[in-house]
């Protein structure tokens, strides 16, 4: 039966565990920020961007952002480097020959990892959508170049029986042009209101349709029509819904993402995909941190001839490898060939099975 009591061993591998994952990570991120200054300095130049909004509106939100999307190559980075280098000093040939089974060894890696994952986990349910709100409407102002936003052919369910379409809408006056609003019960159409055009007041929350002819259908099958210049009325739909974007779940938090997934399925919307997406994500990726913790010592624990350069680079390529496969299962999701929920484990499925098999065969 394994031991769980705290040992100095435990100390000494939980700390050294830390202290080069935050190292690493200080290290990086330096290096990455330098680069995207020496990318960006044109535009920040151009657009006039204030120094106090590069570094506080923008840079001090891209580090959560970048932490979180590269959490996996500096777990196992740091894993495969200090794991490395204890094998290389023979200190795990000593652990081992002490009585202290391999599988007791992996015990404060495993605390490490979990802390880690803890604050992967805390860094996307209540940081970095905040954060990336901020960033986002900082690229958006100083980096990207400034376009109306025009959404076309929009459909949407706002309600149980309530359809909404508009031919085109226009960021730049809050304008739904050619708007039709359809009700219908029983499968039989109830009503049918169209507008030349259905202006959002951001005060009331009201739409002002202008040019409107409302069509009524009674049961026995006589109609009433209605028109006139202007009418106001309340819908469940905002402007947000004209043109919300791929990263527009990426500002939300989970409470926000949740209602919107729901809303979206209620109405059908097809961009639904990039909420689910961003969902999973938030949970797949801390995950990631036991995987690829068990997959660094069980390649670094033997020590090599080569020295630790041949684990670092082993590492390295295993942990992009898992990156660019969980960028790519969003691929699957958006030609449908699997679920949302499934795809974006599927990269830590195959990476379960990998990682069984290498700890499976390391020397123990």
């Amino acid at each position: 039966m394994i031991d769980f009591r705290p040992k100095k061993l435990d100390v000494y591998i939980f700390r050294k565990f830390m202290t080069t994952f935050f190292v690493a990570l200080l290290l990086i991120i330096g290096i990455v920020i330098i680069f995207d200054i020496s990318e960006k300095i044109d535009k920040f130049v151009s657009h006039e961007a204030p120094l106090k909004a590069i570094i506080f509106d923008y840079y001090i939100n891209f580090i959560p952002y970048f932490i979180n999307m590269f959490s996996p190559l500096f777990v196992f980075i740091t894993v495969i480097f200090f794991t490395s280098k204890m094998a290389a000093d023979s200190e795990i040939i000593a652990i081992l020959s002490c009585g202290i089974s391999f599988h007791r060894m992996m015990v404060p890696y495993l605390v490490a990892a979990s802390l880690i994952a803890g604050l992967s986990l805390c860094l996307n349910l209540f940081v970095i959508p905040d954060a990336n709100k901020t960033r986002i409407e900082f690229e958006g102002k100083y980096i990207k170049n400034k376009t109306t936003s025009v959404g076309r052919n929009v459909h949407y369910q706002i309600a149980p029986g309530e359809f909404v379409y508009a031919e085109s809408f226009s960021s730049w006056n809050n304008t739904a042009y050619k708007f039709t609003l359809e009700k219908i019960e029983d499968n039989k159409i109830v009503s049918k209101l169209s507008a030349e055009t259905a202006v959002y007041d951001t005060l009331s929350g009201k739409w002002r349709l202008k040019k409107y002819f409302l069509r009524t259908f009674n049961e026995d099958l006589t109609d009433n029509i209605k028109s006139g210049k202007q009418i106001d009325t309340t819908l469940a739909l905002t402007v947000n819904d004209f043109y919300r974007t791929e990263k527009t779940v990426e500002t939300m938090n989970y409470r926000k993402l949740e209602e919107l997934i729901a809303t979206q399925k209620m109405r059908g919307d097809a961009d639904v995909k990039y909420a689910l997406i961003e969902k999973h994500t938030r949970f797949a990726l801390p995950f990631s941190a036991f995987i690829l913790t068990i997959m660094g010592v069980a390649l670094s624990s033997k020590k090599r001839r080569g020295g630790i350069g041949w684990n670092i680079g082993i590492g390295i390529a295993l942990a992009f490898t898992y990156i660019l496969f969980l960028r790519f299962s969003q691929m699957f999701v958006h030609t449908g060939v699997m679920p949302p929920g499934l795809a974006l484990w599927v990269p830590n499925i195959l990476y379960v099975f990998i990682a069984g098999f290498l700890y499976k065969i390391a020397p123990k």
